[in-house]
């Protein structure tokens, strides 16, 4: 199987459970696919965005870390106190490799995390929020494990916002006080050279 049908067959997963089979038989060419073969832009672009409002010291959650592709830019950049989490074991081994990571774990949004309320300074999610895989409400977990004042940083397809929930909860939660928006970038290609006609908007948040 080519790069190209690998990322169809798992977008193609009928529940989490087959999700997570397919990316733990994914979990060793993943970096190689997005990287090599699309040119994966997003956990560059997310993290550039993160960086903009917090300090190196802060603890930040890669949620839906994958292999951790966004955990070693931040660290890169100097960030040393990252955790992730992922609902696939082995996205997460791949990650531990990688040596960015304070802790690992495997959890799954859309469901309740087992963190603590206000546990993180920000939270970073790339490439997680998208077709048949974490759903809107998603976005309640990440503000309650996030301290007020922090910062949540995220990926979205525009047409995942319109159509999928995403839209009118972001809405609900910034008219019920839990958080503002800070900013929203123009749409850009997330995989330029294995599907040029997916794009996507990094968002901002700072919870209240």
């Amino acid at each position: 199987m080519d790069s190209k049908n690998r990322v169809q067959w798992v977008y193609s997963s009928s529940d989490n459970k087959e999700l997570e089979e397919r990316y733990n038989k994914w979990a060793k060419d993943y970096d190689k696919d997005l990287e090599k073969d699309f040119e994966y832009k997003a956990p560059k672009i997310a993290a550039e965005y993160l960086a903009k409002y917090i300090n190196t010291e802060h603890l930040i959650l890669d949620a839906g870390a994958g292999t951790g592709l966004v955990g070693e830019i931040l660290a890169r950049m100097g960030f040393k106190h990252i955790m992730a989490m992922d609902m696939s074991q082995g996205m997460l081994d791949e990650a531990r490799k990688k040596y960015v990571y304070k802790e690992l774990h495997r959890m799954i949004l859309g469901e309740h995390l087992n963190f603590s309320t206000g546990t993180f300074d920000a939270v970073i999610c790339v490439g997680t929020l998208t077709l048949g895989h974490a759903p809107a409400t998603s976005l309640d977990e990440l503000v309650r494990v996030t301290k007020p004042g922090g910062y949540i940083v995220f990926t979205l397809r525009p047409d995942i916002y319109e159509e999928k929930g995403f839209k009118k909860l972001q809405n609900e939660l910034e008219s019920d006080g839990k958080w503002e928006l800070i900013e929203v970038c123009e749409p850009f290609q997330t995989l330029p050279k294995g599907e040029p006609d997916v794009y996507h908007q990094v968002w901002v948040y700072k919870v209240k």
